[in-house]
Formats: C-alpha cells, sequence, structure tokens
C-alpha cells in the first residue's frame, strides 16, 4: 500500500522505529496459530476457543490472527441524532451490518437493539459482539456511568459468538462496574462466547496539564485490570502521553522504571506498554480509531501501523467509517485492513 500517501513526514519515523523498551521477543504475537498457541492452554472452554476462532476466521484479515471491527454503539453513547445525523441511512441496522460485511471486518460490534434486529438474516453470515452496557445521556443533568441494558442470555439466544462491555476505570461507579462486567464475562464464558472489554479511564482528575486518560502508565493499569477478570480481547484507545501517576499526589503506586526504561514518548513504545500490560500480548489490543475528522483515512492508517508494529492485534473504527457514505465507509475499513494484510510491516 501507498504508506508514504498516509504517513507523509512520519513514515520513517514510525516503519523504521526499533522498540528499545520491552523487547519484541518478550510478545506473544498475533499469528494465523494464535488460538492454538495462546489461547487453548487457558482455562476457556472449547466452545469459547471456537467462538474467538470464528472472530478471527470472517473477513479480509481471517486466517492472519488480526481483527477488524466495526463498533456502532454510539447511537445511545452520544446520541442517535449527533452518531447518524451525518449519514442518516444508519439510523437503520441493516445498514450498519452490511457496512461491517462490505467492509470485510471480522466481525460487528453494536447494541442489542441493533443487532437483534436483523439478527435471523445476518447472524449467520458475519460473526455478532453484542454491547452490553452502556452510558447513557438522556438524564438531565448528564451522569457518566456504565449500566446494563442487555443480559448474556440474550446475546447467546440471538447466535452472538462474542459480548463486550465498558468500565470506565477511574470513576467512582469503577467498582460496581468490575464487579457486574466480572459476572457477565463469566456467564459469557460459560455459555462459550468470547468477552470483548471496553478498558477506559474517566476522571476528570485525569486531565490537567495533559489529558492523562490517555497516558500509557493508566492506560496500561486498566487494561491489566481488564485481563484481570478474563477478557478475551482488550479495546483501548492509543496512547499519547506518559505521567498519569505522576500528575496526582498521593496516587495509586508506580515504579520509575515505568517512565525510564520501559517507555519512551514514541508512540509505538507507549502502545507496547499496553500490549504488555495484556499479559504479553496474551489478550489481544485492540486500539479505537477514534471520533472522525478531517483526515480521516490517513488517521486510520497512522493508528493501524502503530498498533500492528507495537505487537496489538487490531482496530476497532466506527465513526470514521459509518459517518460518511457507505463507498467511502469501506474503503477506510479497508485501508485499515491493508495496513495488517502488508508482510512489510513488521513488528517494532
Amino acid at each position: 500500500m501507498e504508506l508514504e500517501k498516509y504517513l507523509r513526514e512520519e513514515t520513517s519515523y514510525l516503519l523504521d522505529h526499533e522498540c528499545t523498551t520491552i523487547s519484541k521477543d518478550k510478545i506473544h504475537l498475533p499469528g494465523p496459530d494464535f488460538t492454538y498457541r495462546i489461547m487453548a492452554p487457558t482455562d476457556r472452554s472449547n466452545r469459547v476457543l471456537g467462538s474467538l476462532q470464528k472472530l478471527f476466521d470472517n473477513g479480509r484479515l481471517g486466517g492472519t490472527g488480526h481483527l477488524s471491527l466495526l463498533p456502532v454503539d454510539q447511537g445511545v453513547e452520544h446520541s442517535a441524532g449527533a452518531s447518524f445525523a451525518p449519514n442518516p441511512e444508519y439510523f437503520d441496522p441493516e445498514n450498519i451490518v452490511r457496512l461491517a460485511i462490505e467492509g470485510g471486518c471480522n466481525a460487528v460490534a453494536s447494541t442489542l437493539g441493533v443487532l437483534g434486529a436483523v439478527s435471523r438474516k445476518y447472524a449467520h453470515k458475519i460473526p455478532f459482539l453484542v454491547k452490553l452496557n452502556h452510558n447513557e445521556l438522556l438524564s438531565y443533568p448528564n451522569t457518566f456511568d456504565q449500566i446494563y441494558f442487555a443480559q448474556v442470555e440474550q446475546a447467546w439466544n440471538m447466535g452472538a459468538v462474542a459480548v463486550g462491555a465498558t468500565i470506565y476505570f477511574g470513576s467512582p461507579e469503577s467498582d460496581r462496574q468490575i464487579q457486574e462486567t466480572s459476572k457477565a464475562f463469566r456467564r459469557a464464558h460459560e455459555l462459550g462466547m468470547a468477552t470483548v472489554l471496553w478498558c477506559y479511564l474517566r476522571n476528570d482528575a485525569f486531565k490537567s496539564d495533559k489529558d492523562y486518560s490517555v497516558s500509557a502508565d493508566l492506560t496500561g493499569q486498566a487494561n491489566h485490570l481488564g485481563v484481570t477478570i478474563e477478557a478475551d480481547i482488550i479495546k483501548q484507545k492509543q496512547p499519547t502521553n506518559n505521567g498519569g501517576y505522576l500528575s496526582l499526589e498521593n496516587f495509586g503506586k508506580t515504579s520509575d522504571l515505568v517512565y525510564s526504561k520501559l517507555n519512551t514518548d514514541h508512540p509505538i513504545d507507549l502502545t507496547r506498554y499496553q500490549v504488555a500490560n495484556c499479559y504479553m500480548g496474551r489478550a489481544g489490543l485492540i486500539n479505537s480509531g477514534g471520533a472522525s475528522g478531517k483526515d480521516d483515512f490517513a488517521a486510520a492508517v497512522r493508528t493501524a501501523v502503530i498498533n500492528k508494529r507495537a505487537g496489538g492485534m487490531g482496530l476497532i473504527s466506527g465513526r470514521k467509517a459509518f459517518q460518511r457514505p457507505m463507498k467511502e465507509g469501506v474503503k477506510l475499513l479497508n485501508l485499515i485492513q491493508d495496513v495488517y494484510l502488508d508482510s512489510s510491516i513488521t513488528i517494532a
């Protein structure tokens, strides 16, 4: 692919970087045999392994061990109007699933309502990932809390291969969210479904001179808590800085080595630290694509290159794809997948 067209002045900076913090030899990398090599020795049942393999086998990245997911739960998180007004055809759930299929995604992730509305037509055509909880923003004044809209059994009954949930680590509600989601993930594994955790930081105290909710040290610890409740795959925002622990007084525990030895300010090194906190890659790290903007195609390629070279498993990109005509959305998803299909882009 024409990487220089998208990476521009960062081409050498991103493609030639060698990670000297956490060696690539220590990372359990994605690959065609990931389920057998990494997941099979765990306590996951054969049914869970089968569900994971269905994710890995579908779409343009099928057989690579990498994932390209389309998530569309923003109709709840950000209101349907804010999410779909730029492209009203996506008020119709069928178009969401069609975009994921035509875009060559491994799976489509959305709400119980969206996937349930078309499950008999599409659940056998593309793996379904049902997002169980959401941040509801219709109450006034707005509050920020992840509450369960759906039950694990409902996802299983519609033929979903995986469930997902969000935890707002660092928030006053996080203790309850951890307990609720741990129970939900245990039940999903009992029924043979895979689990994906949105590991997000939310607390106004994390935002001062920088937005430390996307710092490598705090997001890394969120990832580590996520794999502690046996999330099979971790979704995390790509880090843009470091030093979240250091920005607050008397907060948590860290080590000087996190900043002097295990990280630099290079985005690949920062993301490598996220992978390390996913049990050195035993749980796959997929980074989020972020909000849509002026240069979405270049931003998507950049994010994918960083994730892949850091040892990540893939990308989960929604708004950049569905807030534009379907043909353009398919192109953007294919660009992301092309990064993972390009053998010249290697682990740093």
